[in-house]
């Protein structure tokens, strides 16, 4: 069953706390009809603690393509980082034709709900691989980047200014976690005026050559099946985030979940999945996976909703 009333399925509780809930709304945005939740209960416990704790010992940790930036807008779909890099200043266009051949062969395996991520897994690598291999070929220009953003459609969710704004106000460390070009991803924020210094990203990062041309990818690929693998390597060497073992974690793949495998000794992790795309078909897998389910929801609403709940004051409990 999935809940929609606050209250009256939630686990037995004290009378105090039942009576609170009962006379406020904590997080209104959590009745948009957007939202699904198989157990409301144990959401809401989780903000709770989440808010005991305070801010200081929380952490976000995000997707970025789909997740932070808009799926869609006037019924048009939002480039994706890669997809910002389709531009004739960058790419010609074999390359752009090519790229598109390789999203139509794997993006429907990505999303397939019939498939698991192990059997995903070898062809979001080759999927990856050869778009790397494609945009090294290109000798992108590091200097033209910018531009390109500029150029682009490219949106983050309304909100989104909101978002990022309230966790740099409360000192609260955001992690970008994302399969995507990080540089393009940085320059998206920056263009937003959102790049604030509580951000950190993970991502794939361009390897320019002295003439500022692209010559390789850093590092291990990252795509959407293998975040795990990345937020280990990557938890001890951002300091920042040690001492917060409370997680906001928001993603549109099932492969994001695995983003706060890295933290040590979390206490409350609570998971909130944006499903932008064929929502029938994955509802039922979203909704086993993710304490929230947000179904073709443009906006931030519901984690600023949240976050203002979990950072306001504890005099106000």
């Amino acid at each position: 069953m999935i809940y929609h009333i606050p209250w009256i399925y939630t686990p037995a509780r004290t009378v105090s706390a039942i009576w609170h809930q009962l006379t406020k709304t904590e997080v209104p945005e959590l009745a948009k009809c957007s939202v699904l939740m198989r157990e409301r209960g144990r959401v809401e416990e989780t903000i709770h603690a989440m808010q005991r704790a305070d801010a200081g010992s929380l952490q976000v940790i995000s997707d970025f393509d789909m997740t932070l930036t808009r799926f869609a807008h006037n019924g048009k779909r939002v480039p994706t980082t890669h997809n910002i890099l389709d531009n004739r200043l960058l790419i010609n266009e074999d390359c752009t034709k090519k790229m598109r051949e390789l999203w139509n062969t794997y993006y429907p395996i990505e999303i397939d709900a019939g498939r698991s991520a192990d059997e995903k897994l070898p062809f979001m690598v080759e999927w990856w691989t050869n778009v790397h291999e494609l945009l090294i070929e290109q000798k992108i220009r590091k200097d033209m980047l910018a531009q390109a953003v500029r150029e682009s459609s490219a949106m983050l969710r309304d909100d989104c200014k909101v978002f990022f704004d309230h966790l740099a106000e409360h000192q609260v460390p955001l992690l970008i976690f994302s399969a995507g070009v990080g540089d393009i991803l940085e320059e998206v924020i920056r263009q937003n005026h959102v790049f604030h210094p509580n951000v950190h990203i993970i991502s794939n990062y361009m390897d320019f050559d002295h003439t500022g041309a692209l010559r390789a990818f850093k590092g291990q690929l990252i795509h959407t099946f293998n975040k795990r693998e990345g937020a280990l390597t990557h938890a001890a060497a951002l300091g920042e985030l040690q001492g917060r073992p409370n997680v906001l974690l928001l993603g549109d793949s099932l492969g994001d979940l695995t983003m706060a495998d890295g933290v040590p000794e979390p206490q409350n992790i609570l998971t909130v999945g944006f499903l932008n795309d064929q929502v029938d078909e994955r509802k039922e897998s979203y909704l086993n996976s993710f304490d929230i389910v947000l179904v073709k929801d443009e906006t931030m609403e519901v984690p600023n909703g949240i976050l203002r709940y979990i950072t306001s004051s504890r005099d106000n409990k």
